[in-house]
């Protein structure tokens, strides 16, 4: 009887196992990247900014007054720009945030004072007008296709010729505005710091939930990278811009009703100084923390850092210019760094297809 020969068990290649000693190495590049000045170099900014006003005006700017001036002061430039972050995260402008802002402060203050309502009735009412603002851009936007850029512009003139309808180009004071509780919405404080930066910090992290954490805020990028593959994967897009263009008209309009309780009065020209600063931050913004993306916290930052450098030139000096120069050269610089880091890798990955193909030409020569 002889032995079937068993055949020896096969015994696997061992696969050498990872080194342990390179782990502890991803979490000091993962640090390194988010300290690194591509991903936060407007703080570095900001801190070169606070150095430099340090310097120039040492008995005025480094004060806890100056810090509660530049959050107290900017709270509503910091509601404007987010205003815009979520549809210039679909790729749409919206100009006419100034001409809103400015339509919120001028009908709450005229029905306050001349019609005498209270100050809830008169909120809803002017809120309504922003609502409706945001309703007839989402149309001739996106229902009758006519560019952004120019669609809102068009809805800011025809604002501001109810502006001035209502108010005759005149400022609309009364006492009413000044009393309570009406003036508690923007000059009550705690420790010398005003709500409105509160409503700041609540917006910007209900905007950071809805873009970074909802499907909702992937389909809006997903809008704004590239609209036409958004839609064919069943992305509806035209909804999300319509409702980006309503929300934005929605929050400009509560930053118009917190600018006239914080004056006490309401302004033909409230929003006019902030549109400006709202894109210059906007588009600083999406050069931090998101590198390309526009979003709420990098925005709420770039904001900062105007208000500190507007702020630092006050103290500093008396010149009527500054401060826009100053913003004109920050949104000029966004402008380069944002298009750069959107564009510039676009262009390469369009070079690097073609040139396969021309060498294959050449070769075929």
């Amino acid at each position: 009887m002889t032995s079937t020969p068993t055949r020896a068990a096969e015994v696997p290649p061992s696969v050498p196992e990872r080194s342990p000693v390179s782990a502890p190495g991803r979490p000091g590049r993962r640090a390194a990247a988010a300290l690194s000045f591509r991903n936060i170099g407007a703080v570095y900014v900001w801190l070169v900014i606070v150095v430099l006003f340090t310097v120039w005006a040492p008995d005025t700017f480094p004060t806890v007054i100056t810090v509660k001036q530049v959050l107290n002061g900017n709270a509503v430039a910091g509601l404007v720009a987010l205003s815009v972050v979520p549809p210039l995260a679909a790729r749409v402008f919206d100009l006419s945030i100034a001409f809103t802002m400015s339509l919120t402060s001028v009908l709450t203050a005229h029905f306050m004072v001349s019609s005498g309502l209270g100050p809830g009735t008169a909120i809803a009412l002017a809120m309504t007008a922003a609502l409706l603002v945001g309703v007839v851009n989402g149309i001739v936007v996106v229902v009758l296709r006519v560019d952004s850029f120019i669609a809102t512009l068009a809805t800011g003139a025809l604002i501001q010729s109810l502006i001035t309808m209502v108010t005759d180009d005149s400022s609309i004071t009364g006492v009413r505005l000044l009393a309570e509780p009406f003036a508690s919405i923007a000059q009550l404080d705690a420790g010398g710091i005003t709500l409105p930066v509160l409503y700041l910090l609540l917006a910007a992290l209900a905007i950071w939930f809805l873009l970074e954490h909802t499907a909702t805020g992937r389909r809006l990028y997903a809008t704004g990278f590239n609209a036409d593959a958004a839609r064919l994967q069943g992305v509806r897009t035209d909804r999300l811009r319509f409702l980006t263009l309503v929300a934005s008209a929605l929050l400009s309009g509560f930053a118009g009703v917190v600018f006239t309780a914080s004056v006490g009065s309401g302004s033909p020209t409230a929003g006019t100084p902030y549109l400006l600063s709202a894109y210059a931050a906007a588009f600083v913004g999406a050069t931090q923390l998101r590198a390309g993306r526009f979003n709420a916290f990098g925005t709420v930052l770039a904001v900062l850092l105007l208000g500190t450098g507007i702020t630092g030139l006050g103290l500093a000096t008396s010149a009527q210019w500054a401060a826009s120069l100053f913003t004109g050269s920050v949104l000029i610089v966004a402008l380069v760094l944002t298009g750069g880091r959107i564009a510039l890798p676009a262009v390469l990955r369009r070079r690097a297809g073609t040139r396969p193909e021309t060498t294959t030409r050449k070769e075929v020569r």
